[in-house]
């Protein structure tokens, strides 16, 4: 059992201790030129004056595999001389970010289930839960920024979307306890977000600030509970929405509230852990505020941790600069600060300072394990418990059995993504691509946002498999069908020349499609849109032919 420590916070100056309220964004790359992100991701050298010289509080990283991955976070570790707290937005696993580990479906897939069977769905929000606690610590990761426990309300939320564990508080909630349960069964940090709550919204605050309308008794009755649910659970940190409700606070967004953060957080629901901002380099925020005021702004509502500020170092001074003018009362940057010691102590095995000195000055040296790795990464139980997952959330159609085994000539096989440049489950050897050749549908063809205008009317008259990978893109806006998707469609619709659907990502675009999708036309509907679900899927839309 860890004992308890809090240390003299005096040891610290007060720019040290604000530093340690800053997590910095970093690339998973070990490498300078494989950065994927400049604008956000410092090279080597910044990030470790940020981390050495300036003493962040923690790293968040995307992209790179799980075993660069454990090598980062290595070096990362070395670099600090107080711990830090590493994290990543691993919703649906590991290997939803980092490639090699357990990926799973997005959470709204264990909604699916819950809907003909509650228990079962509970078991697969904790295994995934575990599962990703497991292989985040294997990694060195010790803080996953999840659950999300939006309650999904609005299909055209591009945001939140299949991100949610369902469309209804009781659904939610459920669902958010079982997998906070199972990541606490290893010494890792949880976190429930977005407060409070961002699951009706049809703007994306990646890139605008949304404003929900809704009155104080909505809010009790759908958008509380799942929070209320995963405070009794222990969740470590609640993270803010980039929102504003003006039934709370008609002048600022929950991020930059203290009467959401700490009149409502804080007081009504009693929440004491770490209370982080969401990235604060989203439109939402930098639009409005800028860099400097934001961060004085969240920390005057009460946030403990700015998570992510486009420049760190003005962050640091802005928020000292509040402290030294009055602006900002010493002791609330020491609160903070001792609730993220208390973090500490569960995920960087912070024990009591001996003799020699605190043991955050002396903190123990990481040993990359490459035989733990390879016994913890995407073992034979995860990728088992995930296919059961792909499968019992998948839905699909088969009407005429003899319908895929009527291929007369070759077929086409049209896929269609958002943006191929950032597919990474697409391939050569991809199931969507290789899989669907041995039936015939040999002639390949992708279109993305980037592909030019087709005059379909001029297109061949070859009979087509359409693969969709369509679900909520942060960043662009999008929750629904592209415009390509749906002239597409159409066009093999009119033409006679759909033979078959395999889509993959949200529910919503199938229940768009049903209504005037032929009844004699299969599809088969899945979640998930990595390998393993686009094998599943297949083999499930082609088994009549297989059978």
């Amino acid at each position: 059992m860890m004992k308890t420590f809090l240390p003299n916070l005096d040891a610290l100056t007060l720019p040290q201790q604000v530093a340690q309220m800053v997590v910095v964004r970093a690339s998973g790359f070990l490498f300078d030129h494989e950065i994927q992100y400049p604008v956000w991701e410092p090279p080597a050298a910044r990030l470790r004056h940020w981390v050495e010289k300036l003493g962040v509080g923690g790293v968040i990283l995307l992209g790179a595999s799980a075993g660069e991955i454990a090598l980062r976070t290595q070096q990362l570790q070395s670099w600090a001389a107080v711990p830090l707290l590493i994290c990543a937005d691993v919703e649906e696993g590991v290997g939803q970010r980092f490639s090699g580990a357990t990926w799973f479906p997005p959470p709204m897939s264990i909604a699916e289930i819950a809907k003909r069977d509650l228990p079962l769905a509970c078991h697969y929000a904790e295994q995934m839960g575990r599962i990703t606690a497991e292989e985040s610590l294997a990694i060195g990761l010790n803080w996953l920024l999840s659950p999300t426990v939006d309650v999904n309300n609005n299909p055209d939320n591009p945001v939140i979307n299949v991100r949610a564990f369902g469309e209804t508080p009781e659904i939610v909630s459920e669902l958010a306890v079982s997998f906070i349960r199972g990541a606490h069964q290893h010494p890792i940090l949880t976190t429930a977000k977005h407060f409070p709550g961002h699951g009706d919204t049809s703007i994306d605050s990646h890139l605008e600030l949304p404003v929900i309308l809704h009155d104080r008794d909505r809010l009790e009755k759908i958008e509380f509970p799942p929070f209320k649910a995963a405070i009794s659970a222990g969740v470590d940190a609640v993270m803010s929405a980039h929102l504003q409700i003006p039934a709370l606070d008609p002048n600022y967004p929950g991020t930059l509230s203290q009467k959401v953060l700490t009149d409502e957080l804080r007081h009504n629901l009693g929440f004491e852990g770490l209370v982080t901002t969401d990235a604060l380099v989203m439109g939402a925020i930098t639009n409005r505020y800028g860099t400097e005021e934001a961060c004085v702004l969240a920390v005057e509502a009460g946030t403990d941790i700015l998570m992510m500020p486009l420049e760190p170092e003005k962050a640091i001074t802005a928020v000292c600069a509040a402290v030294e003018s009055g602006r900002i009362s010493r002791d609330r940057i020491q609160a903070s600060v001792e609730r993220i010691w208390r973090a500490k102590q569960k995920a960087c095995a912070i024990e009591i300072p001996s003799k020699e000195g605190h043991a955050w000055e002396n903190p123990p040296e990481p040993v990359l394990q490459t035989s733990n790795l390879t016994d913890s990464i995407a073992q034979p139980e995860a990728l088992s418990i995930n296919a059961d997952l792909l499968r019992q959330s998948m839905r699909f159609h088969h009407p005429n059995p003899s319908r895929l085994a009527s291929l007369k000539s070759v077929g086409r096989n049209l896929v269609i993504v958002d943006s191929i440049l950032d597919c990474d489950f697409l391939g050569r050897t991809a199931p969507a691509i290789a899989f669907p050749t041995q039936f015939g549908f040999t002639q390949v063809e992708i279109v993305d946002r980037h592909t030019p205008y087709i005059d379909l009317n001029n297109r061949d008259s070859s009979p087509t498999l359409l693969q969709l990978f369509i679900r909520g893109n942060p960043f662009r806006g999008i929750a629904g069908l592209t415009q390509a998707a749906q002239d597409w469609f159409t066009y093999l619709l009119n033409t006679d020349r759909l033979f078959a659907i395999a889509l993959y990502g949200s529910p919503y675009v199938l229940d768009r499609f049903i209504p005037s999708l032929p009844s004699d036309v299969p599809y088969v509907f899945s979640y998930g849109q990595m390998r393993s679900s686009q094998a599943i899927a297949l083999e499930t839309l082609f088994q009549s032919r297989t059978s």
